[in-house]
Parts: structure tokens; C-alpha cells; sequence
């Protein structure tokens, strides 16, 4: 009987604390999300007559892979109804991080007529009405004239420029890269088009470099979005499909972010942001500290409590919540490293309030064990017997609390899906520790001379109960 009690015992201590070393030995760590390490949070709403979910479902496919691309760890992008749900935690430059994520990137090389406020070039047909106003992104149409706000700078007065008809788009580039260029000194983004791509890429090369009608400026105008980000001159007829060059007043960061964007092609729909959020690294700092103190003195005083009230069985609770919290710890830093989990202060909240259900299953064992003494039987016995009895209460109790959890994070997005998961998981850890801990070491303590006494326990043993008599019949 003691070696069926010594065998799980000893089992989850070295599953437990076993797994622990070995998570701290590896470096690993549980990881932290946007509000506990500072970084930025954006919900993009596509248009209201866009609900067909294939489309939202392709755009979050995009964003992914730019996020990927930006290196933001444990980004998480989830949808709440029609809108998108991004996060990026730790993400030092917060303002390109979300532009890279939110622009449409619908590219298109277009024809420069005229350039405003500047005089036109010798040569090129004048200006018989003043120039219309810039128009948004929707009047961007790829079969139109259209006059476009150009890239602002800090150096010139805002441009704006008289457009001919797209002759390629965004769709003939095949990639993109950021590179330095030394005689500039500059940053610019090399384009690398597809073979059809590149044909249509040159036809309007060889009409700006002739300065023909269709374009009078001898520019081709690189929209991005509804606005010109480059306008530069054309010197060559013909170009290979690898020797585009996308220039402009760029600094790295910001032909890094405008590589990535095109690479990974535009967003199906254009989306707008509905909500922008921010949190600084000191904000989140102070929010895990002000987590871990919260969940320190509340457990403190849970145990305080427990020793006061159950004396030698509150030891038996400060062991268990070490075993619970080595497996918690470890659980949750594998699945920060293999699924890219990240514990948020909604997820530290729902474990300090596991805390309580974890306590709830020790109060409700020892109080059936109480009951059991005072109706007379022994310690011995008492245990066996009350445990049996009070674990099908503290299944029922973690049920409920699991389908609770589970309903959840199947029903809401965000940060009660992460308060609802480390519930759920705390709850299935609780019964783990019940069973294979908490039964065992109060059954061998019950056995020891040392802990037999009621007093000990904090419980006035009953009146023995009476044995059963036998009549012999002769």
C-alpha cells in the first residue's frame, strides 16, 4: 500500500520539478504579450459592403507574412467579426510597424503629364485650368487620368502631379528588396518583375524617354496607395526585370518597411484603422510588476489562512501550489517556444484566479476529512474515505470551471481568449495535482504517529466508533 502511495508521489515531483530545471537550463521563459512587454496594437476594418469571409481570411494571410517579415515575435492576428485583430508585442518602432501592416499596397506605375506646383518641362502641353485637388485612394483608378498628392518632405513643398493611365502594376513585380546605394548615399528599393511584367514595365519607359504626349515629363510616377512615393526621370528605353530601382528620399527603416510590402503583394481589401493602441516597454514593465505583486500577497494570504486554519495540512497546500506552479511554468514556456503562446495580464489574471479554484479543491478535501474524524473514525481511514467522497466534488467544481473557460475562448477574440485559456489550463493542472500529489502525501502522512492527532490538524476527533459485534450461534 505505501509503494502504490510513493509511486505517483514521487512521479509528479519529478515530472513537475524535473521540467522546470530543464526549462530554466534551456533559457526558456514564458512569453510575454503586448500589455506585460510594451508595443503596439491595431484593429483594421475592411469596407462595410466587404463581408465575404475568404477575403478577410486572405488579407489576415498577408498581414502574417509582413509581420513575419518586420520580425515582430509572438505577433498575434485574429479576427473579430469582420475586423482584424493585430498585435505586436515588443515592436520598437511602433508608427512603421503599423503602416507596414495596415497599407493596401497597391502599386502602380503611371505616366507623369505635369507636376504641380512646378512649371512643366519645355515641350509639355500647358495648363489650361488649375489643377484639381488631390484625391484619395479610391480615385486612384488604374484606366484614368488622375491627378495624386506626392510623398511629403521635409526638404520641398508638397507636389502634386497629373497622372496618364496605369501601363503596369503592382501585380507585375515578383520582389522586392531594400539596398544602399553609395553614390547617392541614399536608400532606395530594388524591384523585380515578372517577364510579362517588365514588357509592360518598358513600354512606358520608352515613351517617357522619347518625352511622347503620353509623356510629356520624361517621368514615371511610382504610386503606392494613392500616392506618388517616387517620380524619378527615365534614362534608358529598355530595363532588365531586376533593375527597377524605386527612389526617393528613404531612410533604411523606411525602404526596409516599403520592401516588405511589396514583396508579400497587396492587401486584398482596403483597410482602415479603427483603433490604435500603444504601450512603452516602461508601461508594461510596471504592469507585470504590479501582476506579480498582485498574485504574491493574495497567494500569501490564501496560506496564511490555510496554516492558521488547517495547521499541519496548510503545509500540504504550500507543497502542492510549488508542484502546480513548476508545471504551470513549464507548460507555459513550451508552448511560448513551440506555439508562440504569449501570457498577457488578462492570462495572469485568469491564473491568479486559479489560484482560488486550486485552493477550493484542498478546503474541500480537508473538510471531508474533518467531517470523517468527527464522526469517529481514525486519521487513517478518514483519508481513504474522504478523499474518495470529495474528489467527486472537486471533479464537478473543475468541470465546471474547464466548460466555463472553454465557452470562453471558443465564443470571445483578444484578451479574454487569453484570460479564458490559462483558466482552462490551470483548472486541468489543479485535478492533475489533486490526484496524483495531494492524495498520496496526506494518505502517508495520515500513517505517521506524528500527524494522528486532531489537534495537529486543527479538528476535535469524535467518539470512537463502536464495533461491530458478533453473535456466535451454537
Amino acid at each position: 500500500m505505501r509503494r502504490r502511495l510513493l509511486v505517483p508521489l514521487l512521479g509528479i515531483c519529478i515530472v513537475a520539478f524535473g521540467s522546470l530545471a530543464a526549462t530554466l537550463a534551456a533559457g526558456n521563459a514564458p512569453e510575454l504579450g503586448l500589455d506585460l512587454q510594451g508595443g503596439a496594437s491595431v484593429v483594421l476594418q475592411p469596407p462595410d459592403d466587404v463581408a465575404d469571409p475568404e477575403v478577410i481570411d486572405q488579407a489576415i494571410e498577408v498581414i502574417r507574412a509582413r509581420v513575419d517579415a518586420l520580425g515582430v515575435a509572438e505577433a498575434d492576428i485574429t479576427r473579430q467579426g469582420d475586423a482584424i485583430v493585430v498585435e505586436l508585442p515588443g515592436v520598437r518602432d511602433q508608427r512603421r510597424a503599423l503602416e507596414a501592416v495596415g497599407q493596401t499596397a497597391e502599386l502602380r506605375f503611371r505616366p507623369v503629364l505635369e507636376v504641380f506646383p512646378l512649371e512643366p518641362v519645355a515641350g509639355a502641353p500647358p495648363t489650361s485650368t488649375p489643377p484639381p485637388a488631390p484625391t484619395p485612394r479610391e480615385g486612384d483608378v488604374p484606366d484614368s487620368e488622375v491627378v495624386l498628392p506626392g510623398r511629403p518632405s521635409e526638404d520641398e513643398p508638397p507636389r502634386r502631379y497629373r497622372l496618364g493611365p496605369a501601363g503596369s502594376l503592382g501585380r507585375d513585380v515578383a520582389g522586392a528588396q531594400a539596398i544602399f546605394q553609395p553614390t547617392g548615399g541614399k536608400w532606395a528599393v530594388l524591384l523585380e518583375f515578372t517577364e510579362e511584367g517588365i514588357a509592360r514595365f518598358n513600354r512606358i519607359a520608352e515613351s517617357c524617354f522619347n518625352r511622347q504626349p503620353t509623356c510629356a515629363v520624361g517621368s514615371v510616377a511610382i504610386v503606392l496607395d494613392g500616392q506618388v512615393v517616387s517620380a524619378p526621370g527615365v534614362q534608358s528605353p529598355q530595363f532588365q526585370r531586376d533593375e527597377v530601382n524605386i527612389t526617393g528620399d528613404f531612410d533604411e527603416a523606411e525602404a526596409k518597411g516599403l520592401a516588405t510590402v511589396l514583396r508579400f503583394g497587396a492587401l486584398p481589401v482596403q483597410l482602415e484603422q479603427e483603433s490604435v493602441s500603444t504601450v512603452s516597454a516602461t508601461l508594461g514593465a510596471d504592469s507585470l510588476r504590479a501582476g506579480l505583486l498582485a498574485g504574491a500577497i493574495g497567494t500569501t494570504l490564501v496560506l496564511l489562512y490555510l496554516f492558521v486554519y488547517y495547521r499541519a495540512l496548510g503545509l500540504v497546500v504550500a507543497l502542492g501550489l510549488c508542484v502546480w506552479a513548476a508545471l504551470q511554468w513549464s507548460v507555459i514556456s513550451y508552448l511560448g517556444v513551440s506555439q508562440g503562446l504569449a501570457l498577457s495580464l488578462a492570462g495572469a489574471t485568469g491564473i491568479i484566479v486559479s489560484v482560488g479554484v486550486t485552493v477550493d479543491s484542498y478546503i474541500v478535501y480537508f473538510e471531508r476529512l474533518k467531517d470523517e474524524m468527527r464522526a469517529g473514525r481514525s486519521l487513517r481511514s478518514s483519508v481513504d474515505r474522504g478523499f474518495k467522497r470529495a474528489f467527486r466534488t472537486i471533479l464537478a467544481a473543475d468541470f465546471s470551471a474547464f466548460l466555463g473557460a472553454a465557452l470562453l475562448y471558443w465564443l470571445t477574440v483578444g484578451a479574454v481568449r487569453g484570460f479564458a485559456f490559462f483558466l482552462g489550463l490551470s483548472t486541468v493542472l489543479d485535478l492533475v495535482v489533486a490526484y496524483f500529489f495531494t492524495r498520496p502525501l496526506v494518505a502517508l502522512l495520515g500513517r505517521r504517529k506524528a500527524f494522528g492527532t486532531g489537534r495537529f490538524l486543527g479538528v476535535d476527533q469524535g467518539p470512537a466508533l463502536p464495533r461491530r459485534s458478533t453473535v456466535g450461534v451454537s
